[in-house]
């Protein structure tokens, strides 16, 4: 029998610090979260994908966050049908061949220039941070064809086909396994390219909905359930008895209270804005109409501002707790950690609130924001 989403959160929670020594999430645990529909839900229908809508994988990843964000980091990259679906419905058809759930971890900066053959394109070059590479069956790096608009060209190969070197040593996020890739001279079909945010070659609605800015919330879900699970911790730890000198519960304490409290609408205000914003996009889409720019901002906006409540929540609960905190097995250290790295996406930066007010006030967007 396949086991149920709260069979794998429930081995999750059991494995995460080996996740976080080993530096990924393991193929077996891959295999679960393809069981339970993680990299099917963004596959063309036409191969067998479950189209989820935007919002139910969202909340998917944030589950899944809440006890690991490692593995709801590489369990959002189920999302990848979107970009694969701009690849030739041929070459989908072929990617897809042995059923619907496709593990594909993305490599596309610095990009590598390639150089154009007939029929395609002899590609070599090192890339940066491939999440979830060590268990993904195609693995996809960005090459320099002289493609405009800010949105790089992306080959796809086989795992067998790049090198990945094993150098992923950070402070937070430890078990994404978001290694480097590197490829020697291999030739790539052109039909096994396609532009990263491209439009779709297919006709499902789920893809008219933006990719990029998709892109962006599938990461930001993360600290949502981050800075879930770091509030939840302070709850349930302010609610608890009184310590052994006799001084009051944390719970009877006003700065306590009152800091906890302010988190919690901080995280759940973001959350709503979030959720609304994307809800009302889809909705639009299965209306028949297409997301206008400003929506595809707010989108990207949204994304943004939700990255950072989820660590300011996560900081907040950081703060209430005091000394213990600082201890290394002391759990808001892995949430604090993992929050802060997900905030450092070039996707979830800073930037993306001036290139949303850009947009939102008539300029012209900046290269491959929308």
């Amino acid at each position: 029998m396949d086991p149920t989403l709260d069979d794998v959160l429930e081995q999750v929670a059991k494995r995460r610090e080996e996740f976080a020594a080993d530096r990924f999430v393991p193929r077996d645990v891959i295999d679960d979260l393809k069981k339970i529909g993680m990299y099917r839900a963004a596959t063309p229908a036409f191969v067998g994908g479950t189209q989820l809508p935007p919002s139910e994988f969202l909340h998917l990843v944030e589950r899944i966050s809440e006890v690991d964000g490692s593995t709801g980091w590489v369990a959002s990259f189920g999302s990848s049908g979107f970009y694969l679906s701009a690849l030739p419905p041929d070459t989908i058809a072929r990617l897809y061949a042995d059923g619907p759930d496709l593990v594909f971890a993305g490599a596309l900066f610095p990009v590598q220039p390639a150089v154009r053959v007939k029929g395609g394109y002899r590609v070599s070059g090192h890339w940066k941070f491939s999440s979830g590479c060590k268990a993904a069956d195609v693995i996809g790096v960005g090459i320099g064809t002289g493609d405009v608009g800010g949105k790089p060209r992306t080959a796809v190969l086989r795992a067998d086909q790049v090198r990945i070197v094993e150098n992923w040593d950070v402070v937070g996020l430890e078990g994404t396994g978001s290694h480097d890739i590197v490829v020697e001279d291999v030739f790539v079909p052109e039909e096994d390219t396609f532009v990263r945010g491209g439009p779709p070659t297919v006709d499902d609605r789920l893809f008219r909905y933006p990719p990029l800015a998709y892109a962006a919330q599938v990461l930001a879900a993360v600290n949502l359930g981050i800075g879930r699970a770091a509030l939840d911790h302070v709850l349930r730890v302010g609610a608890g008895r009184a310590g052994i000198t006799g001084a009051p519960r944390l719970a009877d304490r006003a700065y306590y209270r009152i800091g906890a409290a302010k988190a919690e609408a901080g995280l759940r205000s973001a959350r709503a804005f979030f959720y609304e914003i994307t809800d009302e996009v889809y909705a639009d889409i299965v209306a028949g109409k297409e997301p206008t720019d400003r929506q595809k901002a707010t989108l990207r906006l949204a994304a943004a501002h939700t990255a950072e409540a989820g660590l300011a929540a996560v900081q907040a609960a950081y703060g209430l707790s005091g000394t213990v905190a600082i201890y290394h097995d002391h759990p808001l250290q892995r949430y604090l950690r993992d929050a802060s790295v997900v905030t450092q996406h070039a996707f979830l930066s800073s930037g993306m609130y001036d290139s949303a007010g850009a947009v939102m006030m008539g300029l012209p967007a900046a290269p491959g924001f929308l």
